[in-house]
């Protein structure tokens, strides 16, 4: 939390570096003479910049003039164009790049990648707070040099402007911006591992997709041990039938047979005694009909068991 709380101060310092280079750039105020002459247009003030140069009268005009040409400039204002151009770019740049490594943030990849984005952006604002150094405090060395001159007139002799403070600001902004960037994502020492906490899990989603694909490798190594565990034991199987002779076979199924045996008996059993049951009913079984004999009572004869064929014929 202090680490995200550094890193969000360190981008509104570099953010108002970055502001303050540019105005800086475009004022035409790097350097400001007074008391220039005693005419009736006298003028009360007059201002150079890198851009410009710009007078301002007392009866309330204000003037500029463009610097069109670059090789009538001297070296010092040369070379303050061109690194004023150059801090502007690589501030812009490390903002980009700031606004990715910002913890706070949901952007810019894993914690990681977030480190690296920081270490560059502190870096750019490092390079930019040199680059607006160096043609500010040139700039100031040749002001004072010729205003200390005692050759040079006083109508010609100038004093650092307002432009060249805000410089000075800025890139005092900038160094400090890229400074605690880059202090505040150290690397890790090696061997050091990385524990994050479950709450800023959502933040790190290269940690969650590498979850999920070890997760998965697991299930697939899982059911891979379970088909190769099926197909040993389905040879194995193989393999001992195979070796098993036909005589233990046929022993089988001869026990097999013989646990069957006796249910089969009592089942044919049972049915010839149902037929001796049915064979040993009366013909005639209504109550109206059927005769009753005492055993010391021989039945009588059938009378036609006593013809034959002929008598019938």
């Amino acid at each position: 939390m202090a680490s995200s709380a550094m890193q969000i101060l360190a981008f509104a310092l570099a953010l108002l570096g970055v502001l303050g280079a540019t105005v800086a750039t475009l004022l035409p105020n790097w350097k400001v003479s007074a008391d220039v002459g005693s005419n009736i247009m006298t003028a009360i003030s007059q201002m150079q910049g890198l851009w410009m140069d710009c007078t301002w009268y007392s009866t309330g005009v204000f003037s500029c003039t463009l610097k069109y040409s670059v090789l009538s400039l001297p070296a010092y204002l040369q070379t303050a164009r061109t690194t004023m151009v150059l801090s502007c770019m690589m501030a812009c740049l490390g903002l980009c790049l700031a606004a990715l490594g910002l913890k706070c943030t949901r952007w810019g990849g894993s914690h990681r990648a977030k480190g690296h984005a920081a270490i560059a952006a502190g870096g750019c604002f490092i390079l930019a707070g040199i680059l607006c150094l160096v043609p500010a405090s040139w700039f100031t060395n040749e002001v004072i040099t010729t205003f200390l001159d005692s050759n040079v007139p006083e109508s010609s002799k100038y004093e650092p402007g307002g432009a060249v403070y805000m410089t000075f600001v800025s890139a005092g902004f900038l160094l400090a911006g890229g400074v605690i960037f880059c202090l505040s994502c150290p690397e890790k020492r090696a061997g050091q591992l990385d524990y994050t906490s479950t709450s800023t899990s959502t933040t790190f989603p290269d940690k969650l997709l590498q979850q999920q694909i070890n997760q998965e490798q697991l299930q697939r190594d899982q059911l891979q041990r379970d088909l190769i565990l099926r197909e040993q034991l389905q040879r194995e199987q193989k393999d001992f039938e195979q070796q098993t002779s036909p005589n233990e076979q046929s022993s089988r199924e001869q026990l097999h047979r013989s646990d069957k045996g006796p249910q089969d008996e009592a089942q044919a059993a049972d049915k010839i005694q149902q037929e001796k049951l049915l064979q040993e009913k009366p013909l005639h079984e209504d109550k109206g009909t059927q005769q009753f004999y005492s055993p010391s009572r021989v039945p009588p004869k059938d009378a036609r068991a006593g013809y034959s064929l002929q008598d019938y014929v």
